[in-house]
This record gives C-alpha cells, sequence and structure tokens, in this order.
C-alpha cells in the first residue's frame, strides 16, 4: 500500500477503503508519511468529499491513534457534552454540576481556548487552587467519590486528529463538513463516551455561520455516532450574540456561580435545560424531557447544583472561599464603564467581534503559548431587543491595560449596534437533531 496511490485514488474522486484510511492515519501519525503528503490527501478530500463510511473510518482510526480512556470501571452510562465553540460559553460550568446532583456521573476532559472562543479549563483555572490537570487514575476516582470530575485533556488522545487538524489550518482545508464531524467525533470516542450530546453554535461567533451547514455538520456526526455505536444528539443554539453576559475567565466564574445560584440569564437557561434534558435521557435516568428540565430546576432551586459545584472546586484543590464570596476575585485595575449614544433599541451585537476584544484585553489566546489574564473581559449590560437610553450603561469593560481601554470602548459602540425600531428577541434553541 502507498500513500501516493491513496492520494491518486481520492485525487480521482473514488472511495477509500478502511484499510487505506488507517494505514494514513498510522503512518501520518508516526511520521512516516510526510506534511506534504497529508496535505495533498486532505486537499483532494476537502475537494472531492467523503462517503458516510469513509468519515466513519476515518473518525475511528483517528480516535484510535493514541490513548483511548476507558470508563467502563465506573459501571454507568457515561454522557459526555461537547460545544462547537462561542463567546461566553460557561454552560459546561453550570450544567455539569447540575447532572451529578441528579445522579448522573460526569467525566469532563475540557479545552482551552484558542481564538477568539474561550476554554473551560482555563475558565476553572481562574478558581485559586484548582487543578486541572490531574492523571487519569486520580480523574476516575473523583467521578467515583463525589460524581463528578472536570480536567483538562491528559492523555494523547486522538494525535492523528492533532497532526491534521493543524494542517488544515495551514492549508485553508479547515471548513470541510467530513472533517469538521470527524475531527469532534474522534476526541468523543477517545475520552470514552458512550453517549453524546453536541451543542452546536451557529452564527457569528460560532464555527457554523448558518443554520443549513449547521445541520450538515449535525448528521454527519449522529450518522458517525450510529456506525460507531455511540447514540448521539446534536442541539443547535445560537451564538449570533455573547451567551449570558459576560466574556473573560474569572468574569464567566462569577456568572456561573450566580446561575447555580438561581440567577440565570434567559439565554444561559435555555442552552443549559435543553443540553442537560438530554444528557439525563441518554443516561437513563428519564424518557420525560420536560420532567427532566423541572429535575434540573429543582436541583438549582434546592441549593444541590451549587453544593455540588462546591464539592468539585473542594475536591480539585480550588479554594471555595471565592466560590462562597465571589468579590475575592481577583479584579480589573480598570473597570470602565461604556455609554450609549443614542437612546433606542439594540439590534445587534456581534458575538465574533466581542470575542476578538476580550483577546485583544488578555482574556484570551492567539497563539498556544499565550498567557492569559483571568481577571480583563467584557460584562454585557444590554442584549439584543433591549431598550436603551441615551447615556445608560451598555457595557463595562475589564482591563489591566490602560492604553486598550479607549480602543475598546469605541469598538464596542460600533458592535452594539442601536436603532430606532425594536427588534425581536433572538430565538435560543433552534432545532434539535437525533
Amino acid at each position: 500500500m502507498s500513500i501516493i496511490d491513496i492520494i491518486e485514488k481520492k485525487r480521482d474522486k473514488k472511495e477509500l477503503t478502511k484499510d487505506e484510511i488507517e494505514f494514513f492515519i498510522k503512518e501520518y501519525t508516526d511520521e512516516k508519511i510526510t506534511d506534504y503528503q497529508a496535505a495533498a490527501l486532505i486537499m483532494a478530500i476537502y475537494l472531492n468529499g467523503m462517503t458516510k463510511r469513509e468519515t466513519t473510518d476515518l473518525t475511528l482510526a483517528m480516535a484510535h491513534s493514541g490513548d483511548i480512556l476507558d470508563l467502563s470501571v465506573l459501571n454507568q452510562i457515561i454522557v459526555d457534552k461537547h460545544s462547537t465553540g462561542g463567546v461566553g460559553d460557561k454552560v459546561s460550568i453550570i450544567l455539569l454540576p447540575i447532572i451529578s446532583s441528579l445522579g448522573v456521573p460526569v467525566a469532563k476532559m475540557s479545552g482551552r481556548g484558542l481564538g477568539f472562543t474561550g476554554g473551560t479549563a482555563d475558565k476553572l483555572e481562574s478558581i485559586p487552587g484548582y487543578k486541572t490537570d490531574i492523571d487519569i487514575p486520580e480523574f476516575v476516582k473523583n467521578v467515583q467519590k463525589i460524581g463528578i470530575s472536570m480536567i483538562t485533556q491528559t492523555l494523547d488522545l486522538a494525535p492523528a486528529d492533532k497532526k491534521i487538524y493543524s494542517l488544515r489550518d495551514s492549508i485553508s482545508c479547515v471548513e470541510n463538513i467530513s472533517l469538521i464531524a470527524s475531527s469532534i467525533m474522534s476526541k468523543k470516542i477517545a475520552s470514552g463516551a458512550q453517549k453524546i450530546v453536541i451543542d452546536v453554535t451557529v452564527g457569528k461567533g460560532a464555527f457554523m455561520k448558518n443554520i443549513e451547514d449547521a445541520r450538515k455538520l449535525a448528521n454527519e456526526m449522529i450518522q458517525i455516532g450510529k456506525l460507531a455505536d455511540r447514540e448521539t444528539v446534536c442541539v443547535l443554539t445560537n451564538m449570533d450574540q455573547p451567551l449570558g453576559f459576560s466574556i473573560g475567565n474569572n468574569l464567566e466564574v462569577i456568572e456561573a456561580i450566580n446561575c447555580l445560584k438561581g440567577n440565570m440569564p434567559e439565554d444561559v437557561a435555555q442552552v443549559v435545560f435543553e443540553l442537560g434534558a438530554y444528557m439525563i435521557k441518554l443516561a437513563g435516568k428519564g424518557d420525560d424531557l420536560e420532567k427532566n428540565k423541572k429535575e434540573m430546576m429543582e436541583a438549582v432551586k434546592d441549593g444541590r447544583a451549587y453544593r455540588k459545584f462546591l464539592e468539585l472546586v473542594k475536591n480539585q484543590n480550588g479554594d471555595i472561599s471565592y466560590i462562597e464570596n465571589t468579590e475575592k476575585f481577583e479584579k480589573a485595575k480598570y473597570i470602565v464603564p461604556v455609554y450609549a449614544d443614542e437612546t433606542g433599541y439594540i439590534n445587534e451585537i456581534d458575538a465574533k467581534e466581542i470575542g476578538k476584544l476580550s483577546v485583544f484585553l488578555g482574556a484570551g489566546r492567539e497563539k498556544k503559548e499565550d498567557k492569559i489574564d483571568n481577571s480583563v473581559g467584557i460584562v454585557l449590560n444590554k442584549k439584543i431587543s433591549d431598550k436603551v437610553q441615551k447615556q445608560e450603561i451598555l457595557a463595562f469593560i475589564h482591563s489591566n491595560d490602560f492604553s486598550k481601554i479607549q480602543v475598546v470602548e469605541k469598538r464596542l459602540k460600533e458592535i452594539i449596534k442601536i436603532s430606532n425600531e425594536n427588534v425581536y428577541k433572538e430565538v435560543v434553541i433552534l432545532e434539535i437533531i437525533k
């Protein structure tokens, strides 16, 4: 078998066999196939597409290119939750303690932020002492002990995917549904998930900019799930504007804590309860989605969810005094209000542009080695369709660099668009695909 023959076959729009795909993944992971050869094959796939069978074979080959997390020792159905990324997305920090408090085990490996989207691991690490980098035996032990553990990726999961993802980025072959779907699902399979709920974000602050592409991606992942014996549900959610009000690491943790205490913004609540209802269902704990949502609401109302979060933080060496009193979190040196220049209604808040501003302030990374500033970011005071008076506060800038404030203030006034006519509130849950 030869990589040249495989490239030629895909170039000529022919279907690759399972053996050919596995050969490519193994040899490329072992660095026996060069980057330029892999780039030629990826470009051929990008241009000519893949069948559903090819996509599944690629997914499984990438999943098995490194370590596979075995969670069978837990003797329970493990449901993983994944988001395709967005701005202000603190859903995992709110949702997973709620789910755990209802008896559904949570074994969550989270990523770090890169570009304009944040990462759950970074947000958790803004809690002083919270340890995300723990080994797998301790991770499993945590789940057995308290029903939940949230860590960063410590295993060498799907290394072929990491290599191919970097390559796709460098040759402008990112936006291909089969390649995106196989990338996401390979990591989920490698991380030990038996059932998967995916938040497919759609809009300005998401990878999928429109509903049609989001549907294609969701259907592709569900098909992979079926062929790989992993039941998968995709919830398509709106990411035109940031989720909730806070964008930035400890700012989002503070908002998440307030949500667990019952003060949950409407858009956050819709996403959290919709995803959670399906997680409970897939875990075999309740088929009635509305009843599942009510149980989740009750767990928030009676304090079980908040107490579970305290337990999680304490168990992973975090200082729970910060959770009990969020005023203790480090604050930015400058907290500056941004005022509206006119009266009217908010008709647009571009999530991607807000995310980029947050990164500019230091809350995110443009390169993997960039250091994050946990205290900076943006806290919105308004959402789309809200009425605003001239000189009313639109948002607060949290910055440790005075020179950046004027730049951010000017951009925020351009990004948060005000019109004379009211617009409808954004629909949050766009579609369920299963």
